[in-house]
C-alpha cells in the first residue's frame, strides 16, 4: 500500500470511531470511554507515522509550501494530543461539557483530514514517485505494526 492510501486509510477509521462517539448519548459512559481511547490509539499512532516517515518525506520532496503545511498539521497534531484528548480524558463521559469537547474534537480532526487529503496527499503525489509513496507505504505499515503490537 502506498503512503496516501495507508494514511487515508487511517482517516476513513478515525472519522467511523468519531462519528460512533457523536452519536452516544450522556447515558453510554461506557461506551463512550472506551471509544475514546481508541480514538486516543489511532491518532496517536497516526500521528506518529506522519511526524516521523511521511512529513519529513513530504518536506525533502517539496519546497517552503510544504513546509508550511507540515508545520500546521503538526500544530493540529498537537493541539489534539496535548489539550482536547486530555482535556476530555478528565472530563465526565456523562456530562453535556463531555459532549461539547467530544464536537470539538471532531471538528479539528476533521478540518485536519479535509486539508490533508485535499491539499498535502494531491501535492505529495505530484512531488513524490510511485515508487517513493510505495517504499514511505512499506516503511509506515511496519512502523504501524510495531507501535500497535506495543499498545
Amino acid at each position: 500500500m502506498n503512503a496516501i492510501d495507508l494514511l487515508k486509510k487511517d482517516h476513513t477509521t478515525v472519522k467511523s470511531l468519531l462519528a460512533k462517539l457523536t452519536d452516544t448519548t450522556e447515558r453510554a459512559i461506557k461506551t463512550r470511554s472506551e471509544l475514546l481511547e481508541k480514538i486516543r490509539t489511532e491518532v496517536s499512532i497516526h500521528t506518529t507515522l506522519e511526524e516521523e516517515l511521511f512529513y519529513p518525506a513530504f518536506n525533502k520532496a517539496g519546497a517552503k509550501d510544504e513546509a508550511k503545511m507540515v508545520a500546521e498539521a503538526k500544530e493540529e497534531h498537537r493541539a489534539v494530543e496535548e489539550l482536547v484528548l486530555p482535556d476530555l480524558f478528565k472530563t465526565d463521559p456523562g456530562s453535556i461539557n463531555f459532549s461539547g469537547r467530544m464536537k470539538v474534537l471532531k471538528e479539528l480532526l476533521e478540518h485536519h483530514i479535509e486539508e490533508e487529503e485535499e491539499e498535502m496527499f494531491k501535492d505529495a503525489a505530484k512531488l513524490m514517485s510511485k515508487d517513493q509513496l510505495l517504499e514511505l507505504g512499506k516503511k509506515m505499515e511496519e512502523k504501524q505494526r510495531q507501535l500497535k503490537a506495543a499498545k
